[in-house]
């Protein structure tokens, strides 16, 4: 049992690389234009927090035996946190990088008292109970912004927008964090991964249904090849309206909860 649970900690840490690192795609755009031009950086920001809770959370003192919890979120902190400062550096308009800085603000101090409550006002269990709370919304709320394209797809009868390997990766981490929390016997795992796995399972049935359909009909009520087209990012549940000098773009973020 161990032994599973161990393995099933190392796949999730590789499945939840992938999903950290697909954003690399619109960060390059970024940095090639010197402008964030109409993305949000708020599911970068949100992200950060996921993963710094995630991350203290799977600490020893606070959750014994889920050390692999904290390795693969220090790693997406610290790759969110990269994000994070590019989206700063290059965010235009003035009051875009003002507001971002705010957030981030409020991330930082929303991560700083979780992490005091928890270290000299609780203890033992009660500790585990806070801190796994306050991890596991978060972690629903970064596998819920999906939906936004799920929708989408269902909409336009179409999975141009949902690339199947990013897809699959959603899938395959949230069923091996799901497994690693059963096998631990612990909820504040088991419970947002596996609606993460049932997300996953979702748009794959969806890739199996539409993966025929290219695109909607041109000319047609859901034409994509006009003037103007969405841009989603995969896992931030956020468009884009840009214009037609670009491919659209659907990345991974959720990133992934663990």
């Amino acid at each position: 049992m161990d032994v599973l649970h161990f393995l099933f900690g190392i796949f999730g840490n590789v499945t939840a690389l992938f999903l950290f690192l697909a954003p690399i795609i619109t960060f390059r755009r970024i940095v090639k234009s010197k402008s964030t031009e109409e993305f949000s950086g708020i599911p970068y920001v949100m992200t950060l927090l996921n993963c710094l809770l995630s991350a203290w959370y799977g600490l020893p003192f606070v959750s014994p035996h889920n050390l692999l919890v904290s390795t693969i979120n220090g790693t997406g902190a610290a790759i969110e946190s990269i994000y994070v400062v590019i989206f700063i550096i290059y965010a235009r308009p003035q009051r875009v990088k003002v507001k971002m800085l705010g957030l981030l603000t409020l991330v930082l101090t929303v991560f700083t008292i979780v992490a005091l409550v928890s270290l000299f006002a609780l203890e033992g269990n009660s500790r585990k109970l806070f801190c796994g709370f306050a991890a596991t919304i978060f972690s629903i709320c970064m596998y819920a912004s999906p939906l936004s394209i799920v929708r989408l797809v269902i909409k336009t009868k179409s999975v141009e927008y949902m690339p199947f390997f990013l897809s699959l990766f959603v899938f395959l981490c949230g069923t091996s964090w799901f497994i690693y929390g059963l096998l631990g016997r612990d909820p504040f795992v088991a419970v947002p991964n596996g609606f993460g796995c049932g997300l996953g399972a979702l748009q794959l049935i969806l890739y199996a249904i539409y993966r025929n359909n290219k695109g909607a009909v041109a000319g047609g009520p859901n034409d994509t090849t006009t003037d103007d087209h969405d841009s989603v990012e995969m896992g931030l549940g956020k468009f884009q309206q840009g214009k037609q000098t670009n491919n659209t773009t659907f990345q991974s973020q959720k990133n992934g909860h663990v």
